[in-house]
């Protein structure tokens, strides 16, 4: 085979084994193969990951509360999880709704931090007008939705209904933290119509309860009370420290705000002053807040056509949170007034001192806040507040940016998807970096070998030329050496006979004919030497050619010369054919040389599996020497063809050379 196409065979074969290699590697395909991210390329993953990194600096963070305030609602406990419970909330006039969310009650895990704590596992939510009590179903979860483990709100979106009322309705139930008993709890439910929470206070209720009093930490009217577990920590915003001014006990502080213009108003949102940061906090809960107010609206700065809009009383630590909000019937005003009935009072170095503070003040129209940056005026002592009034409309917290309560609640729960989708993309990227090393490592090991078959070839393939030059070499001498040499004697011997015939014109022309054809054939036989084995026509026919030397050579001795299986001979290659041709000349030149004979015996016999030369003379034979020593021209003519070749001594007198030659396993036919 030429150097080129082995180096190519050693190629296809190191490239098989690369590809076996890289399949072994890369494995299987995982039997999640439909999962999503199973289907990405890596840099898609890769994508998706940065993507959801840069997500998560633009969502706001679940900031836990402290202190005291109300928990939420919680249902009886039960021993097993597939007790049914349901909570109803009727809506105050028929309204399209198209988003529920469900805040979780939080629990701090001594061993994982704070999670949900009997968020329910199986559970659907109905929407239904009155007097129908069964409604529709617009959204249904089972334990397979693996909302938990959870901080984050659940909100769940659906096409727009009408409705007056939604049902929670829960068919498993999960266990509460501290003693595994199944239980439902939850902080808060919030109803959105828009951007307006329409389940704000509205009546709730319950398929039971396991505190039935109001004024303890859980209650079901918790449910809907606006405060939830958070405190609004949105990603962007300037940081704003809440207006807190003192105040003589006695009078009556009003904050008035010119919204600019006369707008529709169904709610206003009060914002809590923002507690120390100290663990733990140095000021209540309640610090600022009203234990009573009045929040009025008009058209005329002069409030002279003033309406009440609401008014907040507190009745105990747990009607006070982050966020006071309150909803009344739409009103159009254009000025909004809090009018502080009781003031927040505390003990301060044995005095009693009371104030008031909020961080904003919202007031909602159409779920937009229209207070923002409206001008602020409170009727305090300038002498008791130390912060301007202006923050209260600032649209700013003590964390950044005031959110719209359906936004809040929709960045905690993106923030909680991303966050949970995070960790199954990383791991998949490492696992698929792991992959790639490992090729990486086998196609490193694979160029080595490959190198090293690149050189072996080279160095192989230098060896054979140089082996096939030598054997060509080996073979023009021999060549050489056989047909010239056989020739030659031909022609001396030829020329003797013509000598002695010279006197006789009849018996010499023959011979010069024949000197001519000899010579002849030692033209053809130079030129075969310069390009060997292409020679056409020469040793085409071996058997003819044969008969044709030994009449030639043997003209003055006995011969016989026989063939068996001609159809095998025929079937040799030219290579082949040459090789045992010019054996048998040999064989025949030395017989004339060297052994005396006078009788001459050729059988060549050939079948499928090889072919038996055996020539036989009644000369002189070997002699003791000679018998274990084939002639050096013979055993290189037989190495040549790739054959075994033997002498023997017969009784007697005379020698008997063998031949032997395997074609079918050498693929010489």
């Amino acid at each position: 085979m030429p150097p080129l196409p082995r180096f190519l065979l050693a190629l296809a074969a190191l490239g098989a084994i690369v590809g076996a290699a890289v399949v072994f590697v890369i494995g299987a395909p995982a039997a999640d193969s439909d999962a999503p991210l199973k289907r990405l390329s890596l840099s898609a993953l890769e994508r998706r990951l940065a993507t959801l990194e840069e997500q998560l600096t633009m969502l706001a963070k679940p900031s836990m509360r402290t202190g005291v305030g109300a928990v939420g609602f919680r249902s009886i406990p039960q021993a097993r999880s597939d007790h049914p419970e349901w909570i109803q909330i009727s809506l105050s006039e028929e309204t399209s709704i198209d988003q529920v969310v469900l805040v979780p009650m939080i629990w701090r895990d001594t061993a994982k931090g704070f999670r949900a704590d009997g968020f329910p596992l199986e559970f659907s939510i109905r929407v239904g007008l009155d007097p129908d009590p069964e409604g529709a179903v617009v959204a249904r979860f089972d334990a397979g939705e693996q909302l938990l483990p959870r901080v984050a709100p659940v909100v769940v979106s659906f096409p727009a209904t009408e409705a007056s009322w939604v049902r929670l309705e829960v068919a498993k139930l999960s266990p509460r933290g501290w003693d595994g008993r199944h239980i439902l709890q939850l902080s808060e439910i919030l109803v959105f119509s828009g951007l307006d929470n329409v389940a704000l206070r509205q009546p709730v209720q319950v398929s039971s309860s396991g505190q039935l009093e109001r004024g303890l930490p859980r209650h079901q009217d918790y449910l809907v009370d606006g405060f939830v577990p958070y405190l609004m920590d949105a990603h962007d915003g300037e940081q704003s420290l809440a207006f807190v001014s003192r105040t003589s006990l006695g009078t009556t502080p009003v904050i008035e705000i010119d919204l600019r213009r006369c707008v529709p108003l169904t709610s206003i949102h009060l914002h809590a002053t923002e507690l120390s940061d100290n663990v733990p906090q140095a000021l209540a809960d309640d610090f600022g807040i009203p234990r009573s107010m009045v929040i009025e609206g008009a058209t005329r700065s002069d409030f002279s056509d003033a309406v009440r809009l609401c008014d907040y009383q507190m009745h105990s630590i747990y009607d006070a949170g982050p966020i006071i909000m309150r909803r009344f019937p739409k009103q159009h005003c254009r000025h909004v007034r809090l009018i502080v009935n009781e003031p927040n009072t505390d003990s301060e170095g044995g005095q009693t001192q009371a104030r008031v503070g909020f961080a904003e003040i919202e007031v909602i129209s159409n779920g937009i806040n229209v207070a923002l940056g409206a001008p602020v005026t409170v009727n305090l002592d300038p002498n008791l507040t130390s912060r301007s009034a202006s923050t209260l409309t600032d649209g700013n917290n003590l964390f950044g940016r005031i959110l719209p309560i359906r936004d809040w609640m929709g960045e905690l729960a993106m923030r909680h998807d991303l966050e949970t989708e995070r960790p199954w993309i990383t791991a998949e990227l490492k696992q698929r970096y792991q992959r790639q090393k490992a090729i990486l490592r086998c196609l490193s090991w694979l160029t080595g070998l490959l190198g090293l078959i690149a050189v072996s070839t080279v160095v192989v393939e230098r060896s054979v030329r140089q082996r096939a030059v030598s054997r060509t070499r080996e073979r023009i001498a021999a060549d050489l050496h056989d047909e010239l040499g056989a020739n030659l004697h031909a022609i001396g011997l030829l020329g003797d006979l013509a000598q002695a015939a010279a006197d006789s014109p009849d018996r010499l022309k023959p011979l010069l004919r024949r000197v001519r054809e000899l010579t002849e054939r030692s033209g053809a036989a130079t030129r075969y030497c310069s390009n060997l084995l292409e020679s056409e026509g020469l040793f085409g026919d071996l058997m003819e050619d044969m008969k044709r030397t030994s009449n030639r050579l043997l003209n003055d001795l006995e011969h016989t010369l026989t063939f068996e299986g001609e159809c095998y001979v025929r079937q040799l290659k030219p290579s082949v054919r040459i090789d045992l041709f010019l054996f048998y000349k040999e064989c025949l030149t030395n017989i004339l040389r060297h052994s005396h004979a006078t009788e001459v015996i050729t059988h060549l016999a050939a079948d499928r599996k090889g072919l038996r030369l055996t020539i036989t003379d009644n000369g002189c034979g070997l002699d003791d020497s000679q018998i274990s020593r084939i002639p050096g021209s013979l055993s290189r003519r037989a190495r040549l063809a790739g054959a075994q070749v033997s002498a023997s001594r017969l009784v007697g007198g005379g020698t008997n050379i063998t031949l032997k030659l395997r074609t079918k396993k050498f693929g010489l036919l």
